[in-house]
């Protein structure tokens, strides 16, 4: 560790495989003002299991456009917005705890003929976060996968159905 005119160089000797989500945790924590270079070093065996993710993700129930009704009570933060289109298994948003949960984000708003001053409240959503190939790349898991077409980047479990995602887990048990 050195310093220079108010900056500072750190040097480090990581695996490859560390440095996936490193970029963006490094501009994270500096705001925006960290330079980041590396080379290769040499090959060295494998040591320890790399971290993973300590939250769980949201995955969609159905097949549908997302509605602002259904997302409104959902805590964490979203990565789909009212209106987009999401299918079964696709990954919705990041959930507060370290399990996976399957939520309904189709479900639309109950049609009552009762109404009274005070009880319908508006739904107040957060912009969603987009994220980009690489920010996806170091959020997935091992059992999801980043889905790639002209017009999105999605990611999605490995197993859509969840009765397959649930016989999947029993076998690795």
């Amino acid at each position: 560790m050195e310093s220079h005119r108010g900056t500072t160089q750190v040097e480090f000797y990581v695996p490859a495989r560390s440095l996936i989500g490193l970029r963006t945790r490094m501009l994270t924590a500096t705001q925006g003002t960290a330079m980041m270079h590396h080379n290769f070093l040499e090959y060295r065996p494998l040591k320890g299991a790399s971290a993973g993710r300590a939250t769980g993700v949201y995955i969609s129930k159905n097949t549908a456009k997302v509605t602002a009704y259904s997302v409104d009570g959902l805590a964490g933060t979203l990565i789909v917005a009212p209106g987009d289109e999401v299918y079964e298994g696709e990954v919705v948003g990041e959930h507060g705890r370290d399990k996976d949960m399957v939520v309904n984000v189709t479900d639309p708003k109950p049609l009552t003929n009762m109404r009274a001053s005070g009880s319908d409240s508006k739904a107040t959503i957060k912009a969603p976060l987009r994220f980009s190939l690489e920010m996806s790349l170091e959020f997935i898991e091992d059992d999801e996968l980043v889905e790639i077409t002209p017009k999105s980047i999605r990611m999605r479990k490995m197993y859509l159905k969840e009765n397959e995602r649930k016989k999947m887990e029993r076998g690795r048990s």
